[in-house]
């Protein structure tokens, strides 16, 4: 099994573990014991129940007992609950008065009794939890004996879904209990079938001799519609676990040929993510019908053991292309795609059956080109994601600890109550961003150390899910702010060490910080008061009301609990509150928004505003006028959806331009458009901004109109022009009337990252019919030519309709590969590596 699989398979069961992991109900035992008045009147309508009924517990029936306590938790995941019944010694009703009645156990839905077990059949959590759902899902798994029953089944199921059946030699085991629980999870969208008998196995065409070991086939009845042919059938190779058939089932939904129009590099498909190899079959636009038969004939001979891909030499410039026929990528990391050119089919199957066919087909390959790998494998380290190969690349560095409290189930409520604020940060020792926020909220330790009234923790949820779950954590990393063990404030900011600091600075202080006098509050828009804060550069934002204005101040006291860490808000109420916003030239209600340590002071009426209206108000009006855009501070532009108008820079503007900018900005009409500029030196990922806005790079500075929102057409300031107020309203005029030629337009692609990351809860979801995971498709193309978009916006991965849809063609495909590239004399070895996904 490769690195990744086992990443895979490692990760799949962390998850399931972790699921289990977090209390429901505190500690309480799973297995409940109570009387029988007391569990017959807890019975509920359509939830289901085991009861086990007893006088008393004798030692022969002591480890039956303890099987039942130990399911408990497993029924518990499906609804079921689990109850040891203790019979009054004169109690002598149904359950309790029989001595047999008191050796078996028993399976209700409300108070209807399903089934009746002896308890020597149920003999471990294996055959507790089989033979349970199996009598719950009695008519979504349909139990045969002979191959007519089971043909009955296949032909009604034929057009409409398809069939996994299911082999297991007795009932009770651990492959059965697989078998259950995923007709479980999937039996709403496949007809699960069962069988105990050997004969039956054989009838079905299995070639298997050993009928000691389970069986599970996948049945293609959905796309069948002849009565007198049985359902193509794929055999799992694996044995039957809840995992290996789970991973079985999403590999039959997957499409059988998908089409991709891009370097198979950055190709991604669910085989690869799974740990099987995706084979390209390079096809042309002449040849392309035969391609694409071959490619399907292909896919049915390695369904379940590889995908199957059809790539377009036409629509992808890559010379080895051209020389190849066949292409083989592995999802082993720092292994290169395999570019062959093969005979016939046979061949592409064995390539895949048999590692050892790669090394026989490119053992002419020249030995300087293992220099070439040995140098890129010492590249292996180097992650898609960012934020893992910094963590990765750093691992060995050990972080500065000791400022930041450790807090387990036993400390966590007694140290919130020893500091007035205690900061606490949840996250996951496993985990890549997790450990990068740590990072960060070192440093802020080192910030704060000292400050009075703060203390800084940390909660790892993998050791302690118990209090992330009471904590309502359903993220990592998270942080909260709790006041004296009571209210908590989330930050949902940047990650930064400045952004940490500064919310966790700004959530000291009352917001909105109630103020008693106009020196006060003069003192506040002069960033003086109060004291802590001085030292921090902010927007002060005052309110201030008069008494007949009691409905906004509530507005605006809702709106500051809100906001609390994020902006400073005063309010002033007082009676000579008229005075103070007069001389301002604003009447209660009104907000005084203080900018560059009040030197700037702006008036704002307030309306009859919801609480809402006012955050989104303030949040706004506390930004910039004319603000340096960074990559901390793009977002909260961004989310205005508003056209750009940018000044790129090499360095600081000048003052000339600050100045006309700032007027600009100033008078711009009802905010209509973001203006702000940019320092490349400051903020270097500006350059790749103005190269995918023009072919060449612009001279420095440059003012570029930009609306990513609409359109994405970007327009250059004419350069031979002077940057002033007046020459750019001319230039925006033009604009609107449609004078001005765009220099660029921006694609409508979506940013995405370089290759899909795992979704374990997508692989883990049940498939709703109604919802199939491959619809959309872009009007006007034609499957011949282009492919159309997938579900996630990009155009150059084309998935066909999945096997379970989509019949194969009548007619035999050509097994001659030879016709879609020239032989070859010398073959070629690419030496890229494909990305770890």
């Amino acid at each position: 099994m490769s690195a990744q699989k086992d990443r895979w398979v490692f990760s799949f069961s962390f998850l399931l573990f972790c699921a289990s992991s977090i209390p429901t109900r505190g500690s309480v035992r799973l297995l409940q014991e109570l009387s029988p008045q007391e569990y017959f009147s807890s019975l509920q309508a359509g939830r289901a129940s085991l009861a086990y009924f007893s006088h008393n517990v004798s030692p022969g029936a002591q480890p039956f007992l303890e099987q039942i306590e130990n399911s408990a938790e497993a029924l518990q995941d499906y609804g079921i609950s689990v109850v040891k019944v203790n019979c009054p010694k004169e109690d002598v009703s149904r359950y309790c008065g029989k001595e047999n009645a008191l050796r078996k156990a028993y399976l209700f839905r409300g108070n209807m009794l399903i089934r009746e077990f002896p308890t020597d059949a149920l003999f471990d959590v294996n055959s507790i939890v089989a033979n349970v759902l199996f009598a719950l899902l009695f008519n979504e798994v349909k139990y045969v004996e002979t191959l007519a029953d089971l043909q009955n089944i296949e032909n009604a199921l034929k057009g409409r879904s398809n069939m996994v059946f299911a082999y297991v030699p007795a009932t009770g085991t651990a492959e059965h209990r697989a078998v259950m629980e995923a007709a479980f999870a999937y039996g709403t969208v496949h007809q699960f079938v069962l069988t105990t008998e050997a004969t039956l196995l054989k009838d079905t065409g299995n070639d298997e001799s050993d009928v000691s070991s389970a069986r599970l086939l996948f049945c293609h009845c959905q796309q069948a519609t002849d009565l007198a042919e049985p359902c193509r059938r794929t055999a799992m190779g694996q044995t039957l676990t809840m995992l290996n058939i789970h991973r079985h089932l999403k590999l039959m939904g997957a499409p059988l040929v998908t089409e991709v129009a891009e370097d198979p590099e950055k190709v991604s498909t669910v085989h690869l993510q799974l740990g099987l190899p995706l084979v390209f079959i390079l096809s042309q636009k002449e040849t392309y019908e035969a391609d694409r038969r071959t490619a399907e004939f292909v896919a049915w001979q390695l369904l379940g053991k590889a995908g199957v891909a059809l790539l377009s030499r036409d629509l992808v410039d890559l010379n080895i292309l051209l020389r190849s026929n066949v292409a083989l990528k592995t999802p082993d990391e720092g292994v290169p795609i395999k570019y062959l050119v093969l005979e016939d089919t046979d061949e592409v199957i064995t390539l895949v059956e048999d590692k050892n066919k790669i090394e026989q087909i490119q053992e002419d390959e020249e030995e300087d080109e293992e220099d070439e790998d040995e140098k890129e494998n010492n590249n292996q380290d180097i992650q898609d994601d960012q934020v893992v190969e910094a963590v990765s690349r750093d691992k060995k560095r050990e972080l500065p600890l000791e400022q930041i409290l450790v807090l387990t189930e036993e400390t966590f409520h007694s140290a919130l109550l020893e500091t007035a604020r205690t900061v606490v940060l949840f996250y996951a020792s496993w985990e890549a961003v997790s450990l990068a926020v740590l990072r960060s909220y070192t440093e802020v330790a080192d910030h704060l150390k000292g400050t009075q009234g703060v203390l800084l923790s940390r909660v790892d949820c993998w050791d302690w899910p118990g209090v992330c779950t009471k904590e309502n954590v359903t993220q990592l990393p998270t942080i909260k702010i709790y006041e004296k063990g009571e209210r908590s404030v989330v930050y949902n900011g940047m990650w930064g060490t400045e952004e940490l600091t500064s919310f966790i600075m700004l959530s000291r202080v009352s917001c909105p910080l109630k103020l008693a006098t106009i020196d006060e509050a003069e003192g506040y828009l002069r960033g003086e008061f109060p004291s802590e804060l001085s030292s921090y550069h902010h927007t002060s934002l005052l309110g201030v009301f008069s008494t007949a204005t009691s409905e906004a101040r509530e507005a605006f006291e809702e709106a500051g609990n809100i906001l609390r860490g994020h902006v400073t808000m005063g309010m002033y109420f007082e009676d000579d509150a008229l005075a103070l916003s007069r001389k301002y030239a604003v009447s209660p209600p009104a907000l005084l928004l203080a900018r560059s340590g009040g030197r700037s002071v702006e008036g704002i009426a307030l309306s009859k505003q919801s609480a809402q209206d006012m955050v989104r108000m303030i949040r706004y009006e506390s930004l910039d006028i004319f603000p340096e855009i960074t990559v901390q501070n793009l977002p909260h532009y961004l989310q205005f959806r508003k056209p750009f108008l940018i000044l790129f820079s090499d360095g600081d503007i000048s003052q000339m331009e600050s100045k006309e900018m700032l007027k600009l900005a100033k008078g711009r009409p009802q905010q209509a458009f973001v203006a702000c500029w940019l320092n490349l030196r400051k903020t270097p990922v500006g350059r790749g901004v103005l190269k995918a806005y023009f072919a060449t790079m612009p001279s420095l500075p440059v003012l570029v109109w930009v609306n990513l929102h609409a359109g994405g057409q970007v327009f250059k300031f004419p350069s031979e022009q002077s940057i002033t107020e007046m020459n750019i309203l001319s230039w925006l005029e033009k604009l609107k009337a449609g004078l001005e030629i765009p220099s660029s337009t921006l694609s409508e692609e979506d940013w995405k990252p370089p290759l899909p990351a795992y979704d374990f809860l997508q692989m883990m979801e049940t498939a709703v019919p109604e919802l199939p995971l491959h619809t959309s498709h872009r009007r006007g193309d034609t499957p011949e030519r282009h492919p159309p978009e997938s579900p996630g916006g990009d155009t150059a991965v084309r998935e066909e309709p999945s096997q379970e849809t989509k019949a194969e063609k009548v007619g035999s495909p050509g097994r001659d590969l030879r016709g879609t590239a020239p032989r070859l004399a010398a073959r070629e070895k690419q030496g890229k590596r494909h990305s770890k996904l």
